[in-house]
């Protein structure tokens, strides 16, 4: 096994079948919970090997599920789409009984004693729990490069990496291991890997998921949000697992979709920011799909957001910082065991000691700034079209990218695009737009106003059918 090519899904693959196709055949009795959990199982033993998705594998577990959720389908007792799906969770996530480690160490041995929200809202959906996916170490990085674990493959291209620090979760939906993964995005966790892995990643408004029972990384940026093959799977998932909308804004329904979107959609171009050093066919992808909205009859506007880039690298950057190592040293875990930690996140951790009070703060009114930015952008326009990443999948291992000329840190040309939105709460999505001539997906980005998920979804699921690049996947040969 070397290399990954691209195929068009196989319907008759339970694999591949989307969350709304599977719970249909559920419901009809077509396909059993079990079929299904057999057929991630097969996969997970197959592919696990060369892609290194899972830290955990529940086989003996999903399989009682499944037989639970078999019978109580048969009795008429369904539960709703997520009943009987197979998912998998990012290993940040507690999960009562089970070992939860995000991806460290220092909690190798770790099993709580309850479910986060986010787990005990998807076992009341009925969903079966897999296994839990390897992630960058504490979520603090978005290689997915795992000193403890190892790292995890990309399942279109082995020897390239699959962003994080939801990479685990990722490749394993795009390999077809699992059907969905909730996980967490405090600088693009959910939007990095799921545009690198070409599939669909949503996060959502800033404390619509609850983040509590989740290990987290920076308290005031930390996001919780579905990773799926398609837009509407994301839309089943975060509908199980969201709070309660304020009462002037509509909750996502995969069913209701449609209705969502606005009679003419309203895409701003930002002409600041967004799109400074980008790679050329990346872009090129962009304008290609912003053609295929215009298709759609959506109205393109080239907006200007001059303040942005003022605010968000040292603002996002302090308060990060600032919050990840104030965690760690709550919980004793640094500089006592600093030695336990992989390099890098060491390295962050020690920087976070060195931010002054004076910075937070300054931090905070960047924030003020930036937001400023987007509400007024979002008077004129639905979402805004973006890039996600500056540049495809780099390899595992590589430190340093080159765009149009210059060299940029793999961190940088993957995360400053996200950061906006962690930066300011607005949600936004990473839909699949294409491939590199070397066969690596890109992602779109739509960012939109906050609460507006419903409306975004339904603009993301209008380009994901007009441009079909959901149905391609990984064939591992």
């Amino acid at each position: 096994m070397a290399r990954a090519v691209r195929q068009e899904a196989i319907p008759s693959d339970p694999a591949f079948l989307s969350i709304q196709q599977a719970s249909e055949l559920l419901r009809r009795r077509k396909i059993s919970p079990v079929e299904l959990v057999n057929a991630c199982l097969a996969r997970i033993e197959q592919l696990n090997p060369w892609l290194n998705a899972f830290i955990t594998v529940l086989p003996e577990r999903a399989r009682r599920g499944a037989h639970k959720a078999e019978r109580e389908i048969a009795r008429g007792r369904w539960r709703g789409p997520l009943h009987g799906i197979p998912i998998a969770l990012k290993d940040n996530i507690w999960t009562r009984g089970i070992r939860t480690t995000a991806g460290a160490k220092i909690l190798t041995d770790f099993v709580p004693r309850e479910d986060a929200d986010v787990t005990r809202r998807l076992a009341e959906a009925g969903a079966i729990l897999l296994g839990k996916t390897n992630m960058h170490e504490f979520a603090y990085g978005i290689t997915n490069n795992n000193p403890h674990f190892g790292a995890t493959h990309n399942p279109w291209n082995l020897e390239r990496i699959t962003g994080g620090s939801s990479g685990g979760s990722a490749a394993a939906i795009a390999s077809g291991m699992c059907f969905a993964s909730p996980c967490t995005d405090t600088g693009g966790s959910i939007r990095i890997p799921s545009a690198l892995c070409g599939i669909v990643g949503l996060k959502p408004t800033f404390g619509l998921v609850s983040v509590t029972g989740i290990v987290p990384l920076a308290p005031s940026l930390d996001h919780a949000g579905p990773i799926a093959r398609t837009v509407t799977d994301a839309c089943i998932v975060v509908d199980a697992v969201a709070r309660d909308y304020p009462k002037e804004y509509a909750r996502p329904d995969y069913r209701k979709l449609r209705r969502s979107l606005p009679r003419r959609i309203r895409l701003a171009w930002p002409e600041d920011y967004f799109f400074d050093r980008i790679d050329p066919e990346g872009c090129a992808l962009i304008e290609a799909a912003a053609k295929v909205f215009r298709s759609l009859g959506a109205r393109i506007e080239h907006v200007s957001m001059p303040r942005l880039g003022a605010a968000l690298l040292p603002g996002t950057n302090d308060i990060a910082l600032a919050e990840a190592t104030h965690y760690h040293e709550s919980q004793g875990y640094f500089p006592s065991r600093a030695n336990d930690y992989g390099a890098d996140v060491r390295l962050r951790l020690e920087q976070g000691t060195k931010v002054r009070a004076l910075d937070y703060l300054r931090g905070l009114s960047m924030k003020a700034m930036a937001e400023g930015e987007f509400e007024s952008t979002f008077k004129r326009a639905d979402a805004i079209i973006a890039p996600v990443t500056a540049v495809s999948a780099p390899r595992i291992g590589q430190e340093e990218v080159e765009i149009a000329g210059e060299k940029e840190t793999v961190r940088s040309a993957l995360v400053r695009l996200n950061r906006p939105a962690n930066f300011t709460g607005h949600p936004a999505i990473s839909v699949p737009c294409g491939f590199t001539s070397d066969g690596l997906p890109v992602g779109m980005q739509l960012i939109g106003p906050r609460w507006s998920e419903a409306c975004l979804l339904a603009i993301a699921q209008a380009y994901e059918e007009a441009a079909g690049w959901h149905a391609h996947h990984p064939q591992l040969v």
